[in-house]
């Protein structure tokens, strides 16, 4: 398994800069891979169960040569309604070996991350936020034992 420690971080980088958010991407971008080994090869929507976890819902939204769109979601049912939580859309740059996260649906839902979020002014700040919602839950799935085809 590929390691996101070797993700070089400039002298530079600080928390919430520029630079540490392209590690960040880069980092996102390794954890994705350990779900998904050949992020190229995913065309249609994949789910991954383990046990004692909910499901992971993959699906892709744009394809292209060099960056390809995915949601990745749980899905819980509450009230006879399917909720999606997170609910994220992630844009994957193959070329540049980076993984953002465009949109985040959960705002709505999570007094407390609306709160945190309307805090945050810059749009590097949010992208920060984002993009670290991302890397963690990643990282949270891998250990649970979530893995798709590709």
């Amino acid at each position: 398994m590929i390691t996101d420690q070797w993700c070089a971080t400039s002298w530079r980088a600080q928390a919430g800069s520029f630079v540490s958010l392209m590690t960040l991407y880069e980092s996102n971008f390794v954890r994705l891979g350990w779900l998904v080994p050949d992020l190229r090869a995913v065309v249609r929507a994949q789910v991954s169960s383990v046990a004692n976890d909910c499901s992971l819902y993959l699906e892709p939204l744009e394809l292209s040569r060099y960056t390809s769109i995915f949601r990745l979601t749980y899905e819980f049912e509450d009230s006879g309604q399917i909720i999606s939580d997170p609910d994220l859309e992630v844009c994957v740059y193959h070329d540049a070996r980076l993984a953002e996260v465009r949109s985040f649906r959960g705002f709505r839902r999570h007094p407390q991350l609306t709160k945190l979020h309307s805090g945050l002014n810059r749009e590097l700040d949010q992208r920060w936020t984002r993009n670290m919602l991302l890397n963690k839950w990643l990282e949270y799935c891998a250990e649970r034992g979530h893995r798709f085809k590709g």
